[in-house]
């Protein structure tokens, strides 16, 4: 079954749908573009969250740790341990204005030996014991001097209802003189500040998932259905105007006795999304673009093609009607413009060599002719059964006596004209022109099996031509023509005669030596159409013939029987 291109009727119409399908397969690469590019939107996603997270993890740990060690350092002073002792608030205020100094945002209490509030720096409603902290009391009773006590308040070092969570970092002072608490409240004010500096929206999420704070443009409804993914593997979830992807982690730091929080992170790629759609559709309309350039190119080019064809086929079409026409050709600069030109010189070789074929027509018969332009010019020849025709002017000498040069030339040809197309027309061949004689040959270089018949009706119709011409003569003074008409038939060699350089298509043998004998044997017998005894015996149920004597030729031992046809 063919396709559906390869039954179209035209070579226009088959590369226009070629160009078109082409485009077609270009266009259809947009949704394998749409997936790289989507695949894009993913890496850079997958680069810029887990990048975020770590970086937060990072400044969360830096943090925790320079509050660790700057608490550990003021509870190390004598001023703090000897304020704590004497329950000297100024003295253990002043000692806790360099953890302050160092860490504006933290809050921090300074407790005594008892665990009763002595001083606090950034608490509004600071605990008034290490009782109302809870795990406070029982945690620093199990701590040492060098180690401290981390865990995450879920209301804030207040312990108020509605506070925000803060990270706690608790640690006994030098020689059991008290304790110290410092809190890092994780509010939106946390957040914003880690926000700006990693461009992403953060939330913290209680163990039972729910939002407690976060930055103020956090997709919170996002949080509710929606499977987020890990740190690793970011989840993409669009909301009524942006797409978000959403990474959950829960840092070791946040994990406390109430449970672990988790932070999650929000990156919007909605810009990123943009560009991506923005450089699909960029890419859409340049490969449509590109496919209409190539339709309407391709098109251009089928129909140039096709005008060039469509030339070279209607030139075709007329020269099988003879007509050797050239083609006009089209500026292609291919091998179409090579066929035009190529066609153009071959209607010039067979214009030339009908040229050439009439020329020779002029001097040869049509078989003959066909022999030579068959390519069969060797030298050489065949052996073939032939019926030779001579036939002669009597008295010509005398006749020509009487005429200038042109006149007699005139007559000759008016003679021949006359004769050879009666030859012509029975399929005989003119071998020669003999000065005012005729030498035909029937039977080469193609034989037919009625040579001979062909030969004897050829000659009849020649006598009823020559009387036909001598009325005309007699119109014009001239003297009438007599002719002589000798035939037999016998093997001959017909071929090519000559040399390389130079060569004539005849026949040669004894039988032509015999025929041009009978010819000259019509004068002394008196007879017009001498045949052979060979010549008889095929044709004597055709003609009326009748006996004329035997005669001895010149070159032969045995005589030879002639005919002569009656009424001739």
């Amino acid at each position: 079954m063919n396709p559906f291109m390869f039954r179209l009727g035209t070579v226009r119409a088959k590369l226009t749908v070629l160009v078109a399908l082409s485009s077609l397969a270009t266009l259809a690469a947009l949704p394998v573009l749409s997936w790289v590019m989507h695949r894009q939107l993913l890496a850079q996603i997958s680069e810029r969250v887990p990048q975020a997270i770590r970086n937060f993890r990072l400044e969360l740990r830096q943090q925790q740790r320079s509050i660790s060690t700057s608490a550990r350092q003021a509870s190390r002073t004598r001023e703090l341990v000897d304020g704590l002792r004497l329950r000297n608030e100024a003295a253990v205020d002043t000692a806790l204005e360099a953890v302050i100094a160092a860490h504006p945002n933290v809050a921090i209490a300074a407790f005594d030996e008892l665990g009763d509030l002595v001083a606090a720096r950034g608490l509004d409603a600071p605990p008034a014991s290490t009782d109302e902290v809870p795990g406070l009391a029982e945690g620093l009773s199990n701590l040492d001097e060098m180690e401290d006590l981390r865990d995450v308040l879920v209301h804030g070092c207040e312990g108020q209802q509605g506070a925000p969570p803060a990270y706690m970092v608790a640690q006994r002072a030098r020689g059991d003189a008290g304790s110290l608490l410092a809190c890092i409240p994780i509010d939106h004010t946390y957040f914003d500040e880690a926000a700006t500096r990693l461009g992403v929206e953060i939330a913290l999420v209680d163990p039972s998932g729910k939002r407690i704070t976060g930055t103020a443009r956090f997709p919170t409804e996002l949080l509710q259905g929606a499977s987020i993914g890990d740190e690793t593997h970011p989840t993409i979830v669009e909301d009524a105007s942006s797409l978000w992807a959403l990474s959950r982690f829960a840092p070791r730091s946040l994990r406390g006795k109430a449970g672990d929080f988790s932070i999650v992170m929000a990156l919007d790629v909605s810009d990123v999304q943009k560009i991506v759609r923005q450089n699909l559709m960029l890419a859409a309309g340049v490969l449509t673009l590109a496919a209409l350039v190539s339709l309407i190119l391709g098109a251009r080019l089928a129909t140039t093609m096709s005008r060039a064809l469509s030339r070279v086929n209607v030139a075709l079409k007329q020269l099988e009607q003879q007509q050797y026409v050239h083609v006009e050709g089209v500026k292609t600069g291919d091998e179409l413009e090579d066929l035009a030109a190529g066609f153009n010189s071959m209607v010039d070789g067979l214009k030339e060599r009908d040229k050439l074929r009439s020329t020779f027509g002029k001097y040869m018969t049509e078989s003959v002719l066909e022999h030579l332009l068959a390519g069969k010019v060797q030298l050489g020849g065949e052996t073939l059964t032939v019926s030779i025709l001579f036939c002669d002017i009597r008295s010509f000498t005398t006749i020509s006596e009487k005429m200038n040069a042109h006149e007699l030339v005139g007559l000759l040809n008016e003679y021949f004209t006359e004769m050879v197309a009666i030859i012509l027309d029975e399929g005989g061949v003119v071998d020669k022109y003999i000065g005012d004689a005729i030498m035909a040959v029937f039977g080469a270089p193609v034989p037919r099996p009625d040579d001979a018949v062909r030969a004897v009706r050829a000659a009849i119709r020649m006598r009823a031509a020559l009387e036909r011409f001598n009325e005309r003569l007699a119109e014009r003074g001239v003297p009438a023509l007599k002719t002589g008409v000798g035939i037999h038939t016998g093997e001959v060699v017909a071929g090519n005669i000559g040399s390389e350089a130079r060569m004539e298509y005849t026949v040669i043998g004894d039988a032509v030596n015999l025929a041009s004998r009978l010819e000259s044997a019509t004068k002394e017998l008196g007879v017009s159409v001498l045949l052979s005894d060979d010549t008889h015996r095929l044709v004597s149920d055709r003609f009326n013939t009748r006996p004329v004597s035997e005669i001895t030729v010149k070159g032969r031992v045995q005589p030879v029987m002639t005919y002569a046809v009656a009424n001739v």
